[in-house]
This record gives C-alpha cells, sequence and structure tokens, in this order.
C-alpha cells in the first residue's frame, strides 16, 4: 500500500520569515495538496541562543496571510503533537545514546577553548579547513580514545560532553535528488557532527531526522542550503535503519543584480520588500518592510513566488491556487536559482488589480479615501476604480488622483510655463467653459465630441486647449483624459474649477 504523502515547513524563529522560506513552504504545500496528503508546520527552535522573540507568531500568521496555512503542526494542533522541537527535548536523549549503542556516536570532551586552540594552530600550519573527522578524532578527548572507565567517571562527575556522529571512512554517501538527481560523496569530506549539545539540547541535525521519522515524512522539500548536511542526514537514517524520504533541495532566489542569494540588505538597497510582511525587530527596535504592508495581494505574491524556480512548460503565468495545485509538480522546478525581478512583482500585483470585480475594489479603496479625508459614496469610489485602475499598480495608487475628489491644490510650475499664455489662455478656457455648460449627457464621449468642434470653431490644434483643460481639472498635465475626469467629477464641478484657475494663474 502506498504511503500518505506528508511533507513539513521547519524553519527556526531567528527572525522574519524570508521570502525563499515562503517558496519553500509553498511548494511543500502545492505537493501536498496535489497528492491529498499533510503539509505540517514544525517549529526547528533548538538553538535558543538565536531565538527571536515574536518570529514563531510571525511564520504563523505570513502563512495564513499568504493562504498556504497548514493541516497539522504549531498552532494547528494534530496527532503527532508537540510540533515545537524545545517541548519534545526530552525524549532526544534516547536517540543519541541509541546511535552510541549501535556504534555509530560517541561521547566527546573536548571543551570549546581546545577545539578554538587546535584551530587556530592549524591555521597557523596553513590548515585552515581543519575538521573534527574520522583522522583527527583520534587525538581528541572523546570515548574513542579515552579508556571505558575514565569515559564512565567523567561522565559521573558531571563533566560536560558532546555527542558526536561517528562518519565512517571511504565510503560513498549516494541519494537520490527529485532535483538534481544522484547526489554523491565521499564520506572523508565530511565531519564527525556534533548531534547533542552539552545544554542538553540536540543539534538540528538529529532533532530533524529524529521528528521527519517519528511524524511520517514522506517527502523533504527544502533550500539548497541544506544539500552539504544531505549526507549526514542519510547517513542517520541509515544508521538508526530507518527508511529515508524522498529528498528535493530547491534552488536559491538570487539578488537582482549582481550574484548570491536575494538578502534583506538587497531590499534596503533596492527599495522592495524581502519578508510577506512588515517585521519589527524587538531588540534594535529596526522596521523591514512587507509585501502585504506595500499593498500587495496575497494571491499575487504566491503567485510571482511559484514562478521563481518552477516552470508551467507552457507560457502561462497567471494561476489561481487550486491551478497550481493541479499542475505542480517537483520534476518541473529547475536546478539554477532564479533571480528576483522586483518590477515583475509589481506587474503580478497590477494583474491581480485589474481582475479584481469594481465593488470589491471600490470596498479595498473606501479606507484610503477616508484616509485622506473625503467621504464620497461606493458607487462614486467605483467610478473611481474603473477610471484609474489601469494605471495602478496597488490599490493606493488609484489614489493618485486627489483630483478626483477635490480641485487642484497648485498648478504644476513648468506646465504653467509651457503652456499658460497671459489673457489669450482665461480667454479660451471660459469659452470652453460656456460651451461645457450646454452639454447633455454630460460623460466623456460627449464631451470629446463638443471638444473637437470647440476646436474647429476657433481654428485651433488639439495642443492649444487640451494641455491648459487638463491643468485646470488636475493641476498636472499628465494622468487619464480629462473628459473622462470631467464626465466623473461633473459639469458644477468642472466649470467651478475652471474658473478656480483662471483666477489662480492671472
Amino acid at each position: 500500500m502506498e504511503k500518505r504523502v506528508r511533507v513539513r515547513f521547519a524553519p527556526s524563529p531567528t527572525g522574519p520569515l524570508h521570502m525563499g522560506g515562503v517558496r519553500t513552504a509553498l511548494y511543500n504545500y502545492l505537493f501536498a495538496k496535489k497528492h491529498g496528503g499533510d503539509f505540517l508546520l514544525r517549529v526547528e527552535d533548538t538553538d535558543q541562543g538565536r531565538y527571536v522573540p515574536g518570529a514563531e507568531e510571525y511564520i504563523i500568521e505570513a502563512l495564513k496571510w499568504c493562504g498556504i496555512e497548514p493541516n497539522e503542526g504549531v498552532g494547528y494542533g494534530g496527532p503527532h503533537a508537540p510540533y515545537r522541537q524545545s517541548e519534545r527535548k526530552p525524549m532526544y536523549r534516547a536517540y543519541a545514546e541509541e546511535l552510541i549503542t549501535r556504534g555509530w556516536a560517541y561521547y566527546a570532551f573536548d571543551t570549546s577553548e581546545e577545539l578554538d586552540t587546535i584551530r587556530k594552530q592549524a591555521e597557523l600550519a596553513k590548515m585552515p579547513n581543519w575538521q573534527y573527522n574520522s583522522i583527527s578524532r583520534m587525538t581528541m578527548k572523546n570515548a574513542l580514545t579515552l579508556p571505558e572507565d575514565q569515559v564512565k567517571e567523567r561522565i559521573a562527575n558531571g563533566d560536560s560532553y558532546v555527542i558526536r556522529f561517528r562518519m565512517p571512512r571511504n565510503e560513498e554517501v549516494r541519494f537520490q535528488d527529485i532535483i538534481r538527481g544522484w547526489v554523491v560523496f565521499s564520506s572523508n569530506e565530511l565531519d564527525d557532527k556534533v548531534l547533542f549539545k552539552s545544554d542538553g539540547m540536540p543539534t538540528y541535525h538529529l532533532a530533524n531526522i529524529v521528528d521527519d521519522h517519528l511524524m511520517e515524512i514522506t517527502h523533504v522539500i527544502r533550500g539548497e542550503e541544506w544539500l552539504p548536511s544531505a549526507p549526514l542526514h542519510v547517513m542517520l537514517y541509515r544508521a538508526f535503519e530507518w527508511e529515508a524520504p524522498q529528498f528535493a533541495h530547491l534552488p536559491l532566489i538570487l539578488k537582482p543584480d549582481g550574484n548570491g542569494k536575494l538578502s534583506k540588505r538587497d531590499g534596503d538597497r533596492l527599495g522592495f520588500p524581502v519578508f510577506p510582511l512588515e517585521w519589527k525587530d524587538p531588540e534594535a527596535g529596526m522596521i523591514s518592510s512587507g509585501y502585504r504592508e506595500n499593498g500587495y495581494f496575497p494571491k499575487a505574491f504566491i503567485n510571482m513566488l511559484l514562478l521563481l524556480g518552477w516552470a508551467p512548460g507552457n507560457n502561462q503565468e497567471i494561476f489561481t491556487l487550486d491551478e497550481m495545485v493541479e499542475i505542480f509538480t517537483i520534476e518541473r522546478i529547475g536546478k539554477s536559482g532564479s533571480k528576483f525581478d522586483p518590477d515583475k512583482a509589481k506587474w503580478f500585483n497590477q494583474q491581480y488589480l485589474r481582475m479584481l470585480p469594481l465593488e470589491e475594489l471600490a470596498d479595498l479603496l473606501m479606507p484610503h479615501i477616508e484616509a485622506n479625508g473625503y467621504s464620497v459614496s461606493k458607487e462614486y469610489a467605483m467610478k473611481v476604480c474603473e477610471l484609474m485602475t489601469e494605471r495602478a499598480v496597488f490599490v493606493k495608487d488609484i489614489m493618485e488622483g486627489d483630483y478626483l475628489f477635490s480641485g487642484p491644490k497648485s498648478y504644476d510650475a513648468e506646465g504653467v510655463s509651457k503652456k499658460w499664455k497671459a489673457g489669450e489662455s482665461g480667454t479660451l478656457l471660459n469659452d470652453w467653459s460656456n460651451v461645457l455648460e450646454i452639454i447633455e449627457p454630460f460623460d466623456a464621449a460627449t464631451i470629446d465630441i463638443r471638444f473637437k468642434e470647440f476646436l474647429t470653431e476657433k481654428g485651433l490644434g488639439m495642443g492649444a486647449v487640451m494641455p491648459l483643460f487638463r491643468l485646470m481639472l488636475t493641476g498636472s498635465l499628465t494622468g487619464p483624459a480629462a473628459s473622462a475626469v470631467a464626465g466623473l467629477i461633473g459639469k458644477e464641478e468642472v466649470r467651478k474649477r475652471i474658473a478656480a484657475g483662471i483666477a489662480a494663474l492671472k
């Protein structure tokens, strides 16, 4: 009988969730849903020294905002609780000691000071990459070099120790990665990693393997930064005689310019968020921007992330979450990193904004209108959305047109100097205002027809009056069609603005 697919997203609560982490969660979620399986959230907080208050809550809130919620795990419960590793602490020691019994691990009593001294000596001897490994361990203070009674005595006396994995020599460690194919390491390149620390906590390596086994994880889908740890994990499964899950190591999200992994520093430097939600550092007090607070739709955000490393095999770019689940396969994830494009992220948001029904868009716009001190009906807000949506990337951009809610408070100086001619401009605009007074119906199409007739009657070109008309309505030479703005704000308001503009620029 085929096993039920079970995957996990297992972040450490050491700060905000990077968008690369969200993509890892998304791919796990899609894979689980595609196969009718389970998506778990496990918090790997074994490194208590790096724990940041609020980070765990941030992770849960971010996944909720993105719409990729787990069906089991921290904050959700489930049959394998607890899902927070610090709460599972008592159980890990037994597994570490089982490895000692099986001959796959050993006690090591070397102090951190002694190890630092050895590393410094190695550097001086031009051996900068010294490792505690299958060769050097035989010169260290551990259960492999000390007499058995001395080892027992040290433990009984409460001497500080760690438990290290006993990596064999001259072995080929092989595993098949769903994305990368066969991955091969020589055990001679691998060190004897610490599995259990002197503070009584397991390291990531031991806790990760034990929890994945106990939680019946079938597929480990994680970032490629964990690829160097994979051979140790494969060896741990072998040591415990457990069936290993299938591995898939995701490519990096790269910075937009240059090489290397996308970082918060890149976002700060180039002016875009790298976190799903705004993050307030509890210690430094610094605030990092988030996609949510910048006005991105969560659906646009995850759609953008989907295509950073995965390809559908056709030209489609816009996907609903259900469509993502239906077509997602790990095999279509590339091996090489994907450059993040901030402009493409905005493009995705723009597409989702344009797809929203006007009524829904107006509901999102109303708080922005009210925040700017205006009071209008929802019907009017819908008309504003209809006029401005094609120009907007974010909902707040629709408010570009303050002029859709009140007359200009100033007039573009460069536009005035280019287009305003003393005496002549005011007269032309007064004549055009008189024409506007009798236009019925007062809509963009009718205004356009009468405007062309007005120009013909005056023997003028479009450039002689249209920029002035726009200046009177909006205070600027740019924006949507002046006739559309006029039709929206109404005849009385248009004539009032023309009169006010003429008076202001005389």
